[in-house]
């Protein structure tokens, strides 16, 4: 039994991070009542094949998945069509490169990065290029286009700016 297992150097979340965690899942889950899809946040485990062919194991800190019947025991094998990741010190170098590069294997459609701390969002979205899957930056939100938010991939699914970082001080 293979258990490659990537060991990374994580404090406990902030106050801050969970609550965009928690206000993301809050805003998206009743709005998806009544839908295949289901929101979940970061205790939730993904389990894929990478390229190298490595079983890697993933949490994001939210995730929308419309494939919930494909599990293995409490893991899924399915890909969720979005993912958000909440950046802290500890742990942005990772979410920007092997997570990103990870969700870009599978092919999950849309990715976002949240700074809680400079009130930010990076939007990316799959598209291909010669027949490989690339993320593009879509859009980059702050407070001057808050406006502008939304989830690509999920249109008529609505979150505001000011909903995603409510309770958490500039």
């Amino acid at each position: 039994m293979d258990l490659n297992l990537q060991i990374t150097d994580m404090a406990g979340a902030t106050p801050e991070h969970s609550a965009v965690i928690v206000n993301f899942v809050a805003a998206i889950r009743r709005q998806l009542k009544n839908s295949t899809c289901f929101v979940y946040s970061d205790n939730v485990q993904y389990k894929w094949i990478s390229n190298e062919g490595e079983e890697k194991t993933v949490i994001p800190d939210a995730s929308i998945n419309c494939q919930t019947k494909k599990k293995r025991g409490s893991n899924f094998v399915g890909i969720p069509r979005f993912v958000m990741e909440v950046l802290s010190p500890s742990t942005e170098k990772y979410d920007r490169e092997e997570k990103m590069e990870l969700y870009r294997q599978q092919e999950i459609e849309e990715y976002w990065i949240v700074d809680w701390r400079k009130r930010i969002v990076e939007i990316y979205d799959l598209d291909y290029e010669d027949m490989i899957p690339k993320y593009y930056l879509w859009e980059t939100i702050t407070e001057e286009n808050k406006e502008t938010l939304k989830i690509i991939h999920f249109p008529d699914i609505k979150i505001t700016f000011d909903e995603l970082f409510d309770e958490i001080e500039p």
